[in-house]
């Protein structure tokens, strides 16, 4: 019969070099948890990331227009005190009068906003250069537009796609039953793909961020697990000695 590699018979260097791909994956992950936190927290009005921060961010605050949602989240760490927030609320409040954005508005927003909120950025964010462009994002907001759920998708599945493949391979070295291993690989695929799924149906029906933040999870545990199994039998495991008989 074949042999079929396994960690054992891997040089050191390769190991090496497998396993520092490894830590780099795993602290790159680390770190998009933490802007996927501090990008969706306090949507709800509440301090940390909770479902309902979720839900808003692709359902929407109906009750809320869209800049409000915006500075009540992560937009709002942008400016320099909580007083110009107020200024922004309430000129929204008091009828979004061009005169009054020309005093008051424009300047925050010309400070704190346009390096990335204009054309000229080639970041994709709504443009808030002028009244006309600020006053598209004043009517309720309904979450994360198809198009820039699009455009995230795509830099999504392409991105970890590439990622899951590349951990997945190191990982089919390890000792395991074939079962266990075929689910194991298979698991973050699913559950990237649910997730993103999910994005486009809690933006019709809000009780499926539920499903985004589970499959979120399960992606990322299944991650967690292929990168901590596959360093341990990469230095640690001693595999069995199939005793030779005589």
């Amino acid at each position: 019969m074949p042999g079929y590699k396994r960690f054992h018979d891997t040089s050191v260097s390769e190991r090496i070099l497998d396993t520092m791909f490894l830590l780099t994956i795993g602290l790159g992950y680390l770190f998009a948890l933490g802007h996927m936190y501090f990008s969706h927290e306090g949507r709800d009005g509440q301090p940390g990331l909770s479902v309902e921060d979720i839900k808003i961010a692709y359902y929407g605050k109906h009750q809320q227009t869209r800049l409000g949602a915006a500075l009540n989240a992560s937009m709002g760490g942008n400016l320099e005190s909580p007083e110009q927030k107020e200024i922004i609320f309430k000129w929204i409040e008091n009828g979004t009068d061009v005169d009054e954005f020309n005093a008051n508005v424009a300047p925050i927003m010309n400070e704190n906003c346009v390096t990335c909120h204009s054309s000229k950025s080639g970041m994709g964010l709504p443009s808030l250069t002028n009244y006309e462009e600020v006053m598209k994002v004043t009517h309720n907001d309904t979450g994360a537009s198809i198009q820039s759920l699009v455009r995230v998708s795509h830099i999504h599945l392409f991105g970890i796609a590439f990622i899951l493949f590349f951990v997945g391979r190191i990982f089919i070295l390890c000792e395991m039953p074939i079962m266990v291993k075929r689910i194991a690989v298979a698991i973050p695929f699913i559950a990237i793909l649910l997730d993103i799924l999910s994005w486009y149906l809690t933006k019709i029906i809000p009780g499926f961020a539920y499903i985004v933040v589970l499959s979120g999870g399960l992606m990322g545990l299944s991650l967690a697990g292929q990168i901590l199994m596959s360093i341990h039998q990469m230095w640690f495991y001693k595999p069995k000695q199939v005793p030779i008989e005589m």
